[in-house]
């Protein structure tokens, strides 16, 4: 990654608009989510998104309706009125790797859902960028690049209906030929013909323009049979499924993209079978890491609401956080939130100094994912029954940390991926 050009650095963060007033107090803590954002942007759907009530500093956005079909929105799309845009200002920023892990938990900090959808847009760029193809760079990579209107959307598809975190327990040496990925891509002359579908998990799925999908090359090799290509979604056999509606992370758009004779340049193909085992490797350690600083963040805001409320509501004639067993659940929350961020920045730290990080990632992606479901179960129970109505920060904290227990791959095996690296299996 050294070889990329200070402003393809800005593609680990993703695009977000701000005005560049904002940025001259540095990375401080609320700097991104207290930028003058005035609203979303829904097109197509009916969606009602929920404004944050009572916390003016945070955002809080839900789709809390569907309509009579059961659709979402089909983009969310932050609005902001900026005098230039941040991908211009952040690769003068010389962001250090502790900088970019306070950006990457402010996020978090401010809505889970639509950081992971910020985070997850750059990913077919790049890996394009990646390859130092100069037909992919011009084609892919630089109008993201210089996009300042959104209007580049990536998405990853990886899950499919019959697999999901076994692609990750066997990948590589440990593949076998009965578990493949079956969206499948055939070569044919100069073009890869893709056929197949991913399943309803596949974030920015309906709104994206271009994926980075996990395609079934080689059958006999099992998931080491597996290619990795870009795919513009724009292309003829492409299509899409709806919405999905979820339980937590309802601002994450998320749905099936089927592939029916989809026809891309052989270029586009940026893994072919034999290496995809360290492609997985470096997706793990990449996006585990920055699942934990995301949830990081989540955790922060769920603490954060509940020792506010605790020292202003009243029962038994004062605050309960006067009353000890309050006190004590909120210093193990507490301690629970540091011990998280502790090791969330080392599994950051690591991963961009170029040291052995995947195992690091992954216990800090499950760490930090369950301290943020218990923080956030916490400070419901802090709040009492106010705590359990919509509409309400550390209800809505709770279902997103829920999920976060169980995408990028399940934490229990997750777990016994990251045993492997630790005996170096």
């Amino acid at each position: 990654m050294a070889a990329l050009s200070p402003r393809l650095g800005v593609l680990f963060l993703g695009a977000c608009l701000v005005d560049e007033s904002q940025l001259v107090r540095g990375l401080a803590p609320g700097v991104w989510w207290r930028a003058p954002i005035l609203g979303f942007l829904v097109r197509g759907g009916d969606a009602l998104f929920l404004f944050d009530t009572g916390m003016p500093r945070r955002l809080v956005a839900e789709p809390l309706a569907l309509d009579p079909e059961g659709r979402f929105g089909d983009e969310i799309v932050p609005v902001v009125r900026p005098r230039d845009a941040v991908v211009a200002r952040l690769a003068e920023a010389g962001l250090t790797p502790a900088d970019a892990w306070v950006v990457s938990e402010e996020f978090g900090w401010g809505n889970a859902g639509l950081s992971i959808s910020l985070g997850v847009t750059s990913m077919p760029f790049r890996f394009a960028a990646m390859t130092g193809n100069p037909d992919l760079m011009r084609e892919v990579v630089m109008p993201f690049v210089e996009d300042t209107e959104g209007k580049y959307i990536g998405c990853w598809c990886a899950t499919e209906p019959n697999h999901g975190s076994d692609a990750i327990l066997y990948s590589g040496k440990h593949s076998r030929p009965d578990i493949h990925f079956e969206c499948m891509a055939r070569r044919d002359g100069d073009e890869w013909v893709i056929n197949g579908q991913k399943s309803a998990w596949v974030s920015n799925g309906t709104i994206a323009t271009h994926t980075l999908a996990f395609l079934c090359v080689e059958p006999s090799m099992g998931m080491a049979g597996t290619g990795v290509a870009v795919i513009p979604l724009n292309l003829p056999g492409v299509s899409r499924g709806k919405p999905l509606n979820k339980l937590g992370q309802r601002a994450l758009n998320q749905g099936e993209i089927f592939f029916d004779n989809v026809r891309i340049p052989r270029h586009y193909m940026l893994v072919e079978p034999g290496t995809f085992g360290a492609a997985t490797d470096s997706i793990l350690a990449s996006a585990n890491a920055g699942m934990s600083a995301t949830f990081c963040g989540v955790a922060r805001a769920a603490f954060e609401e509940a020792l506010a409320y605790a020292q202003h509501r009243v029962q038994g004639g004062v605050p309960i956080a006067q009353h000890q067993l309050v006190q004590k659940k909120l210093f193990d929350m507490f301690t629970k939130l540091e011990s998280a961020r502790a090791l969330s920045r080392l599994a950051n730290h690591r991963l961009m100094s170029g040291q052995p990080t995947t195992h690091y990632s992954i216990a800090a992606k499950v760490y930090c994912t369950q301290a943020a479901f218990e923080i956030a179960s916490d400070a419901i129970q802090i709040f009492g029954g106010l705590g359990l109505a919509k509409g309400t920060l550390v209800e809505m904290l709770l279902r997103d940390a829920r999920a976060s227990l169980i995408e990028d791959g399940a934490n229990d095996v997750l777990s016994l991926a990251g045993f492997r690296f630790l005996v170096g299996e």
